[in-house]
Order: structure tokens, then C-alpha cells, then sequence
């Protein structure tokens, strides 16, 4: 009678993917933190020639809008509307980029996840803005120079030739605290933007949402933007109008914003906080509907060449 061998070993058991069986879903790899300062940086060159007219209108005696486009062409020519635009480069990729971080950064931070309330989103925004802000002044002030300056007398422009020049004139001729030159304002009107913008988006876009009429898709990217738009350029303009008039001026005791305010409301009265909302408004609508679908399809693309294999996004 034969006998038949048992091993003592027992079997190996078979590896399975917890990952496949627990239902967990895999954490998305976050986007890049740049990716918010190209986005922005695409819009505002597309619409370089409204805010290159906002600036102009704020810091001088212009009255419309058209009477201010007319002007610069006249005496710079079509290329005229497209005077500082290095400076619009250097402010997005250093104000921006740090804004769209710094966002995404709070919302962890806070916990403010895909429904969060409103209040949550403004104080992450606020954060942004307030981190933002302080990084960005250089820019902010390089490039609100180089746009304002064709529109003041021959004798009191800068002549900057682009941006890194200003940058370097402004610390030589002004010292290193020029860098700083309405930094208040600056940042408090960046706080607003980004409560009021980023927050508002972010918002209305949950909202649309959660109604029948709308998927994630190009059409609610624009009402969500559209809508984002309005609410940042209402609650913004007075800190902007602010802010232009100081970092246009020069010499002592015109960095202070109280002086600045005393004097506009002498000469104009209260309603100067508002100047310049019109064309604010018609630069600040298609900056943010441009920045928020450029973001969107970015991340897009970020998510096809991750499916690709292409990693290093």
C-alpha cells in the first residue's frame, strides 16, 4: 500500500490589492503650484489694454474710458495699449502664483473641502490675499509704473525700459523700502480680491452645481466666473483706486494713505473711491472668466498627461 506525502507547508496565500477591496478611494496627486499664476498670467495678457486704461484713468485726470484709449493711441499708437505689459508678467507670476498656492494651502489648513460654507472659502481666501499681497508688492507697484507712466507729462515719467530695470532703478534711486511703498493697501485690497474672487467662484460654482442645469463643464465655469467677477470688482475698487494713486506718487509724504485720502476727498469727494469701476469691471469680467477657464483646462491637461504616464505634472 502506498502513502502519499503531505508538505507541513502551508499554501502561500494569495496577495490581494487592499486598495481594490476596501473601497477606498486613492488620494488625487494635488495640481502644481504654478498652475494658477500661467492661468493668470495668459488672461491678463490677453486683457493688458482694459487695465493698462484702468490704471491711467485712476492716476490722472481722464474722464472715459474711450476718451483714455484714445489718447494712448494716439500718442503711442495700437502698440501703446500694450505699454508695461512686462510688468503685468513679473506681478502675475510673483502675486498670482502665490494667491492660487496659498488658497488651496488655507483650504487644507482650515478644512474647508468641495462644500464648504461660504465663510470658509472667504478666510482662506483673506489668507491668500494677505500672504499674496506682501510677495507681490514689488510687482504690483513695478507693474502699475511702467502702465501709468504715458499718461503723465514727459518731465515726471520713470522711462523704465522693463521691469527688471524698474526693479533695479526703484531700489538705486529710492532705496529698498520702495519696494514696500503702499504695501497697506496693496495687501488689504489683495485680501478683498481673493475673499471676494477666488471664495466667490469656488461658491457659486459648488451652487451651480447642485442645480439641474449645470455639470463641471466650460458653461458652468463662465456663469460661476461671471458671477465671481461682479462681487470682486465691487468689493474691491475702493482699496484699487487707493492703491494706484500711492504707487504712482513720488517723493516725501506720498506714501501715506492718509494723505492720499484727504486730498481726494478734498478735490473729488467720496465718490472717487469708485472712479474707475466701469472700466474696472470691463477688465476685471474677462480677466477672471479667462483665469478660471484657462485654470480649469490646464487641469485638464494636467489629468490627460497623468493618464498618459507623464508624471512629472
Amino acid at each position: 500500500m502506498s502513502t502519499v506525502a503531505v508538505s507541513a507547508t502551508p499554501p502561500t496565500p494569495i496577495a490581494i490589492d487592499a486598495s481594490k477591496t476596501s473601497g477606498a478611494p486613492i488620494k488625487k496627486k494635488p495640481y502644481p503650484f504654478w498652475l494658477g499664476g500661467v492661468a493668470a498670467t495668459i488672461a491678463a495678457s490677453i486683457t493688458h489694454p482694459l487695465d493698462l486704461t484702468k490704471v491711467r484713468l485712476q492716476a490722472s485726470g481722464d474722464k472715459q474710458m474711450v476718451d483714455s484709449i484714445r489718447k494712448t493711441v494716439r500718442t503711442a499708437g495700437v502698440r501703446g495699449l500694450f505699454d508695461g505689459i512686462s510688468g503685468t508678467w513679473l506681478r502675475q507670476m510673483s502675486y498670482s502664483m502665490c494667491r492660487f498656492w496659498a488658497y488651496d494651502e488655507s483650504k487644507k489648513l482650515i478644512g474647508a473641502g468641495k462644500d464648504a460654507p461660504a465663510w470658509k472659502l472667504a478666510a482662506a481666501g483673506s489668507m491668500a490675499g494677505g500672504i499674496a499681497g506682501f510677495v507681490g508688492n514689488p510687482g504690483e507697484i513695478v507693474m502699475v509704473r511702467l502702465q501709468g507712466d504715458f499718461a503723465k507729462p514727459p518731465e515726471q515719467r520713470f522711462n523704465y525700459k522693463h521691469c527688471f530695470d524698474a526693479l533695479f532703478r526703484m531700489v538705486r534711486e529710492e532705496g529698498v523700502s520702495s519696494l514696500a511703498r503702499g504695501v497697506g493697501p496693496n495687501v488689504f485690497r489683495a485680501i478683498l480680491m481673493n475673499a471676494s474672487q477666488l471664495a466667490s467662484y469656488d461658491f457659486f460654482k459648488a451652487e451651480l452645481l447642485k442645480t439641474k442645469y449645470f455639470e463641471d463643464n466650460i458653461a458652468c465655469h463662465f456663469t460661476a466666473s461671471f458671477a465671481a467677477g461682479t462681487v470682486a470688482t465691487t468689493v474691491c475698487s475702493p482699496a484699487d483706486v487707493l492703491k494706484s494713486r500711492i504707487m504712482n506718487a513720488s517723493g516725501p509724504g506720498s506714501n501715506s494713505t492718509l494723505a492720499v485720502i484727504r486730498q481726494s476727498m478734498a478735490k473729488e469727494g467720496p465718490m472717487f473711491m469708485f472712479k474707475g469701476w466701469v472700466p474696472a469691471w470691463t477688465r476685471l469680467q474677462p480677466t477672471t472668466i479667462l483665469i478660471f477657464l484657462t485654470l480649469e483646462q490646464l487641469k485638464n491637461l494636467v489629468d490627460f498627461s497623468r493618464k498618459s504616464g507623464f508624471e512629472f505634472l
